[in-house]
């Protein structure tokens, strides 16, 4: 078993949806990693209020909302997370900002990679 702390970090330029973070694939096909999202964090930097709607796409292409139009004060950082995530391994997390150019994101994450 291993476990590795790391981040993902994303400026958020536009109002396409953007790949956040993807859990990722085992090393072997007898390991499976498990990510564990500890928090998120969502900054304003622009002195506008704004919006970031957060999903996770599974590895069937299922799409299930974390957070629809979540409302980010001007100037403010915000997090999102009251309780740890927990997602599998190919699964993926996604953003979208409902204006360009005002929104950073990071997850601090865990990762678990068990045999």
């Amino acid at each position: 078993m291993a476990n590795i702390y790391t981040n993902s970090k994303v400026d958020l330029t536009s109002t396409a949806e953007t790949v956040v973070y993807t859990s990722p694939a085992a090393s072997t096909s007898t390991t499976a990693t498990t990510s564990i999202i500890k928090s998120i964090l969502v900054s304003e930097d622009s002195g506008n209020a704004d919006s970031i709607t957060l999903t996770l796409t599974d590895t069937s292409s299922n799409v299930f909302s974390l957070f629809k139009t979540k409302a980010i004060s001007a100037n403010a950082t915000e997090e999102l997370l009251t309780h740890p995530l927990v997602i599998t391994e190919g699964e993926v997390i996604k953003a979208t900002a409902a204006s360009g150019n005002r929104l950073h994101i990071v997850f601090s994450v865990l990762q678990i990679t068990r045999d």
